[in-house]
């Protein structure tokens, strides 16, 4: 079953989001660009410290090879220096996206 991936970092802010994503060769207001292999949602706003991403993969495998093979570097082309403030993960029970259309 999929997994869920909660980051959250503080001091962080949309700016420093869209230069990771940027980075990352991928546009939000599109939706268009290179996204990873086994990422099946992405999430992203403000929280009161300041950013949280969340994110289903398909397996912790696929986001740790991510991590280490792009999201490692594009964080720190953007100026990330900081280590996120939670990294935590749930195997999820259920995972449906029910208005997407089945392919």
């Amino acid at each position: 079953m999929a997994e869920l991936f909660v980051l959250e970092f503080e001091g962080f802010d949309q700016k420093d989001y869209e230069k990771v994503n940027s980075a990352l060769g991928i546009d939000m207001a599109t939706g268009a660009g290179d996204w990873p292999p086994g990422l099946l949602t992405h999430s992203a706003g403000r929280t009161d410290k300041g950013w949280m991403v969340v994110e289903v993969w398909e397996s912790r495998e696929a986001q740790d090879k991510f991590m280490k093979s792009q999201l490692g570097a594009a964080l720190q082309q953007a100026g990330v220096d900081r280590p996120p403030l939670r990294a935590d993960w749930t195997s999820l029970h259920a995972h449906h996206q029910p208005n997407r259309a089945a392919g």
